[in-house]
This record gives C-alpha cells, structure tokens and sequence, in this order.
C-alpha cells in the first residue's frame, strides 16, 4: 500500500504564499501522474494542479500564475502557491495516478484570512 503524507499547510494572510509538499513511501516508475486537489466547504473536490513523469503540467483556470507544481522525479511532488486569496481556503490533497492505481493522501488545511 502506497502512503503520501501531506506537509505545508496552514493559516496564511491575503497575498502571502504556502508551499505545499507530498512525499510518497515509494518511488514510482514509468508513466505516472501526481497532482493536488482541494476541496472547500460544502463544494466538489477540484484539481488544483497536476504534472507527469514526463514534465508536463496542467493548472485549474483559477490558480494560473498564482501556483506551480513541481516534482523532484523520484517521489516528491510541490505545491508553491502566491499571491493567496481567501477563495483559495480549502483542505488539499496530493493525488497520484498510475494505471490502474490511484492513491491520495489525508489532506493539509489551507486558511487564508486576514
């Protein structure tokens, strides 16, 4: 059973940044794609931002610019986030996808209020 713990979150002003981290307890090979979701109060479970093992990278409309994803290609995977605004609270999860497997973690809260 693949584990990913989750470390980084936390209460944050308007405009300040988080950097989210997920450490899997093992390394993944070939194709795989690792990710962070978050979801919100009373709201649907959305991806945030996801990259593959082959560098590629996606980002939901709502945190271009503000938040990039990155991994260290063996079994970490980052979150930096900018520029935070308060629609941004939410708990978020680390994701990891490798056919037919998909693994998540516990979740870190996100709080940013003044």
């Amino acid at each position: 059973q693949v584990q990913l713990v989750e470390s980084g979150g936390g209460l944050v002003q308007p405009g300040g940044s988080l950097r989210l981290s997920c450490a899997a307890s093992r390394i993944f090979f070939s194709i795989y794609t690792m990710g962070w979701y978050r979801q919100a109060p009373g709201k649907q479970r959305e991806l945030v931002a996801s990259i593959t093992s082959g560098g590629s990278t996606n980002y939901a409309d709502s945190v271009k610019g503000r938040f990039t994803i990155s991994s260290d290609n063996v079994n970490t995977v980052y979150l930096q986030m900018n520029s935070l605004k308060p629609e941004d609270t939410a708990v978020y999860y680390c994701n990891v996808k490798k056919v037919p497997f998909e693994y998540w973690g516990q979740g870190t809260q996100v709080t940013v209020s003044s």
